[in-house]
């Protein structure tokens, strides 16, 4: 069964004539105009007690001072050039500690010089890419070596900085090299 919705007749009583509004029943306004005095009556009472509390808490809250006055007093004029009184000391520490004496026992092999140190910052196969390296470090106002070593596994390029007098002379480079970016470079004894 197919119907027809084009040539449907509108109900007449259910659709209100063109142009004109339904108007509201007048019950609903009368009860919605209520509704809005009841609301404006409440918010003034509420600002009326909010008014109200505030002057008490104020007038609870603040302690009333008195101010006496002092007698002025003259100021004690004193020498720009004069200095103050030493203070005197309440320690008695420093006349312990100069009849003191501190003994270290070290061990003999720590006071021999190990020996000339090096720092070994990389290990390529291709020489090209060790050059690159040097090149960077070059940059840094060191002067790097490129060392070729065969081992089992082929030949290595290895790029190495030194020889240097001491371990904290190869750390400060090294930390010269690691603000740089060059990382994962490693300290050991010469190699001759």
């Amino acid at each position: 069964m197919s119907r027809d919705y084009a040539n449907k007749k509108p109900s007449p009583k259910k659709r209100p004539a063109r142009g004109k509004k339904a108007q509201p029943k007048p019950a609903s306004r009368y009860l919605s105009t209520l509704v809005i005095i009841l609301l404006v009556a409440g918010f003034g009472y509420f600002l009326w007690f909010i008014s109200g509390s505030s002057d008490d808490a104020v007038e609870q809250s603040t302690p009333v001072v008195e101010t006496v006055e002092k007698p002025k007093t003259q100021p004690v004029k004193k020498d720009p050039n004069e200095l103050p009184p030493k203070p005197t000391e309440e320690w008695t520490y420093l006349e312990e500690l100069e009849n003191k004496s501190i003994d270290i026992d070290v061990p003999e092999d720590a006071l021999k010089s190990r020996g000339p140190y090096q720092m070994q910052c990389a290990s390529f196969r291709k020489e090209d890419q060790a050059n690159e390296m040097k090149a960077m470090i070059a940059f840094q106002g060191l002067e790097a070596q490129v060392r070729a070593t065969k081992g089992t596994t082929g030949t290595w390029h290895k790029v190495i900085l030194g020889p240097f007098e001491s371990k904290r002379e190869a750390e400060r480079t090294r930390h010269k090299l690691q603000r740089a970016g060059v990382n994962g470079c490693q300290i050991w004894l010469w190699e001759y």
